[in-house]
């Protein structure tokens, strides 16, 4: 558990995803930084930043399910990146979790094992919470 390794979680715990995330980073034997960003929020420049490592465009990250998404006007196709961005600032949980970040690249792992592709190293083994068990 070193720091010549970062690793930050954004991290919902209300997530089953979000959760197994986090524990599979853990079991590899990391102590990441874990930012809850429902209650922390997001600022606009780490959105920005989040998005360039990704290469990814704001709907690419934007959660609709359970979500004010659709009652904001954000799942029509006219919404710009703009109007969902702003609302990702005044609504953080608009932002689909977790989002993990190390030196390896940015990635919003969905399913939770695609952490591993941003690890130095692995868990020995994994279950998930459903038990279901993580090829490794």
């Amino acid at each position: 558990m070193t720091d010549s390794f970062p690793i930050t979680i954004y991290h919902n715990p209300k997530c089953g995803t979000s959760r197994n995330t986090l524990a599979m980073i853990e079991a590899a034997g990391y102590a990441p930084t874990v930012v809850e960003y429902v209650k922390a929020g997001w600022t606009r420049p780490q959105l920005d930043q989040i998005l360039a490592d990704m290469g990814a465009a704001p709907r690419e990250i934007m959660r609709t399910k359970g979500t004010p998404a659709e009652e904001l006007g954000l799942t029509d196709p006219a919404a710009s990146d703009e109007a969902i961005l702003a609302a990702m600032v005044e609504h953080p949980i608009l932002v689909n979790r977790p989002i993990v970040v190390t030196p390896k690249g940015t990635k919003l792992c969905r399913p939770s094992e695609l952490v591993l592709d941003l690890l130095d190293r692995k868990p020995e083994s994994f279950t998930k919470e459903d038990g279901e068990v993580v090829k490794l």
